[in-house]
């Protein structure tokens, strides 16, 4: 898979979009912040695992959500022209969120 960490998408974000994602983000964040406080209070091993299912599930659509961010600009910008190798990427991409 080449290697587009460093490239910034042709189709920027909406505003609404980034505070979406960096609400979501925040939420995740602040989950973990609870799991830390919850293991300094020797709490619940069962509790523990609902908060961690919790953040895993917020981080599993997070992906989703840049995955089809993704698909409806950055692939649908290569296929135009001409890239017919971007669905390769696409599927390691939906590789790493298994």
């Amino acid at each position: 898979m080449k290697n587009n960490c460093c490239k910034l998408k042709n189709t920027p974000r909406t505003p609404e979009m980034q505070k979406n994602l960096i609400t979501r983000l925040n939420r995740i964040e602040g989950q973990v912040n609870g799991i830390k406080k919850m293991l300094e209070e020797n709490r619940y091993c069962g509790d523990i695992l609902i908060q961690l299912s919790a953040i895993e599930k917020g981080l599993e659509n997070f992906g989703y959500i840049i995955l089809q961010d993704h698909m409806n600009t950055c692939m649908t910008e290569e296929i135009k022209n001409g890239n017919k190798e971007i669905t390769k990427e696409a599927i390691e991409l939906i590789k790493y969120l298994k």
